[in-house]
């Protein structure tokens, strides 16, 4: 089944409607900021809130004629101001509005992505008490290694998640800065308490210094942090992949009633969400190159990055929240083949049990190069002719004249490879 999921929240932050509102925002903030100092009347200040207007389509007439977006945006709210329009802007520049506005889009996303976060935590979760002791084979290099549970898997994903969520939260709290500066931040047309008072208000903190933009590593970090979660979402829907491949089929992603999986072969359920994501995860990543290439700036400012940051923030942005929602779907819909996963650990007899075969034989007195040679000979026989690694080594003499049938019966229980599940489960959970 495919999930719904809708993205206007997101998106509705990145509109030109409100990235206006937001240059607004910190515009009536400042003037706040001047009335507590006692520079502009108070009274004043609440005339121009109720009256400050903006209109998309007259500011991009202005700016047809100004080529500023800024200027065009400033034209048009003071002709919704008249005389207090003279209280606007005092004192700033382009980028203390710009960059303080762009603080306050990213904190307003960063706050739906820490939503989604949560719920895909929790939806992992409940998948993992589920299949605590649900047996699975555990592979290293794609190849049958040992038996673990499928909820121990789930498990390492909560703990890379979670991971990745205190990343995030921690990238989102450095770039929760703003600027009310002036030319090249020197505060020459405006002081610092200004600046101090409208960050409060806006719930943000004070650059530390600023050239007339705050510094681009504050976005290149949160931008890998974004990467980060998109990868981490990569990696496993690359796992529901393999797993659902035919001739593994230990889990699928749900399938509709209606759902087709192929134009030609009817037959067909593909992985097609989880794909979809692999594909998502390259352009987040790369979008997060072209925040590193924003850092080095001319100067104390130029506007190279500004073209770049506004494609590559609403879209990985967006995009983050896309993939959190789909993928928390897949896991919410996920088909679990539990009959599969425990034919797939008997699989040549049960090879996997090699170092458990290995390791009583050695505490049987055998060096482990000579225990390690016998096994590997029986299990090779089974793996290369499609045979029985636990009949070959019933038949096994060396085996034998150590290892009784009992002995051998109690070596292949498979719930002895399970016995510390419960200390993962109390990390985790």
């Amino acid at each position: 089944m495919i999930e719904r999921y809708s993205r206007e929240e997101m998106a509705k932050i990145w509109t030109l409607e409100s990235k206006f509102q937001y240059y607004l925002n910190v515009e009536i903030a400042v003037c706040e900021a001047y009335a507590e100092l006692g520079e502009i009347p108070k009274e004043d200040v609440l005339i121009i809130k109720q009256r400050a207007r903006f209109d998309v389509k007259r500011i991009d007439e202005i700016e047809r004629e100004v080529r500023h977006d800024v200027i065009a945006f400033l034209t048009n709210v003071n002709e919704s101001l008249g005389d207090l329009g003279r209280y606007m802007h005092v004192g700033l520049t382009s980028s203390d509005v710009i960059d303080t506005a762009f603080a306050l889009q990213i904190q307003d996303s960063g706050k739906i992505i820490l939503e989604d976060l949560n719920k895909t935590i929790n939806s992992i979760k409940k998948l993992a008490k589920k299949h605590k002791n649900t047996i699975c084979i555990g592979r290293s290099h794609g190849i049958h290694a040992e038996i673990m549970t499928f909820g121990v898997k789930l498990c390492s994903w909560i703990d890379i998640l979670e991971r990745q969520k205190n990343n995030f939260e921690h990238a989102l709290e450095q770039i929760r800065v703003g600027q009310i500066s002036g030319p090249v931040g020197t505060y020459s047309n405006i002081s610092p308490e200004v600046e101090q008072i409208t960050c409060k208000h806006l719930g943000l903190k004070p650059a530390r210094i600023s050239t007339q933009v705050i510094a681009r590593d504050y976005h290149a970090y949160f931008m890998q942090s974004l990467a980060l979660i998109a990868s981490v979402i990569e990696q496993f829907a690359t796992e529901i992949r393999h797993l659902q491949r035919t001739e593994v089929l230990e889990v699928e992603e749900g399938f509709g009633e209606h759902q087709k999986g192929s134009s030609a072969m009817p037959h067909k359920k593909n992985p097609v969400l989880s794909e979809n994501l692999c594909g998502l995860a390259r352009v987040v990543r790369a979008n997060s190159l072209v925040a590193l290439e924003n850092i080095p700036l001319w100067h104390e400012r130029d506007i190279s990055h500004s073209s770049a940051e506004r494609i590559i923030f609403p879209d990985s942005l967006t995009l983050v929240d896309f993939m959190l929602n789909r993928f928390n779907g897949i896991v919410d819909n996920l088909v679990v083949h539990e009959d599969n996963m425990l034919k797939n650990t008997d699989k040549f007899g049960g090879i996997v049990f090699s170092q458990k075969v290995l390791l009583t034989l050695v505490s049987k007195g055998l060096s482990r190069e000579d225990a390690y040679s016998i096994v590997q000979r029986n299990a090779l026989d089974a793996f290369n002719n499609h045979g029985n690694f636990k009949e070959n080594l019933l038949h096994d003499a060396d085996i034998m004249k150590l290892i009784t049938p009992d002995e051998l019966e109690n070596i292949f229980d498979k719930q002895a490879f399970l016995q510390n599940i419960n200390k993962i489960y109390e990390r985790i959970l």
